[in-house]
């Protein structure tokens, strides 16, 4: 098993930082996504769609995108559950997860792709669509901030993949110039809370 890895990209630390809090340890293959080597056959043999990370378990399987080998390790070390607890738990988990990924991680992400001299010349960028998701991203800031009011974490009391989600979308997004407004107290609160967990290193 390997783990298909780049140290810059948010999707692959989102990876790092669930196994990190796991406990397990994978292998890994670094690679150059300055370079494009995401982009060349031998790549783009184990994934089409040129994306990282990508884990190849030791019959040649290949998953790929970040919350499926999340998913997969779960399965594998259900300890600490990151995904939910029962039926429940998991659809809560899901849901939040999905709103963080939807309403901020991915407009941040957006925002990188469309404005940044990165993607010049490697996709077709349109600025204004990047600017519209970064006040997009920034309003849903002050959403998740009131919905931290009465909670520690994003999907309740206990930390989950929802909360690596928003760590690695809020992260990433100071390339943009999107940062969390010093006056959203409950986001600076749970921000300083998960960034300060060995795991956020990863």
């Amino acid at each position: 098993m390997k783990l298909y890895d780049n140290a810059l990209a948010p999707s692959p630390r989102r990876v790092r930082v669930f196994l990190a809090e796991k406990g397990i340890e994978v292998p890994t293959v670094a690679v150059d996504i300055v370079k494009a080597e995401n982009r060349q056959p031998p790549f783009l043999a184990k994934n089409p769609l040129g994306g990282v990370p990508i884990l190849e378990l030791d019959d040649g399987t290949i998953i790929a995108e970040s919350t499926a080998i999340c998913r997969y390790f779960e399965e594998m070390k259900p300890d600490p559950p990151l995904l939910g607890t029962d039926a429940r738990d998991r659809a809560i988990v899901e849901m939040w997860l999905r709103r963080v990924e939807f309403e901020i991680a991915f407009p941040i992400m957006q925002t990188f792709r469309h404005t940044h001299d990165f993607f010049k010349g490697r996709i077709p960028q349109v600025p204004e669509w990047g600017a519209v998701c970064k006040k997009h991203a920034i309003e849903k800031l002050a959403w998740i901030d009131a919905e931290l009011a009465d909670r520690p974490f994003i999907a309740g009391d206990r930390y989950t993949i929802a909360d690596i989600a928003l760590l690695i979308g809020v992260d990433f997004g100071r390339v943009s110039q999107i940062r969390i407004d010093p006056e959203h107290e409950n986001l600076t609160r749970w921000h300083a809370a998960v960034a300060s967990r060995p795991s956020a290193k990863a």
